[in-house]
């Protein structure tokens, strides 16, 4: 079985905001069973889901992604 590739930084965001995934399904109008599989990296949010992320987070969406470059 392959590791599975980090792409998005959602789960870390929230836990920075201390912002519990059923609380941010619903500010983003989404199933909470959304949240934890974008969390845990086993589906990834469209491009306008990401940028609905960003704003109800209030933050850059590049902030929601792993850098491909240090």
């Amino acid at each position: 079985m392959s590791d599975k590739i980090k792409i998005n930084r959602l789960k870390v965001i929230l836990a920075e905001k201390d912002i519990p995934h059923k609380v941010f399904a619903e500010m983003v109008g989404v199933t909470p069973n959304t949240i934890t599989r974008i969390c845990n990296n086993d589906s990834q949010p469209t491009l306008h889901n990401l940028r609905e992320f960003a704003l109800a987070l209030d933050i850059d969406v590049r902030d929601l992604l792993y850098p491909t470059k240090k």
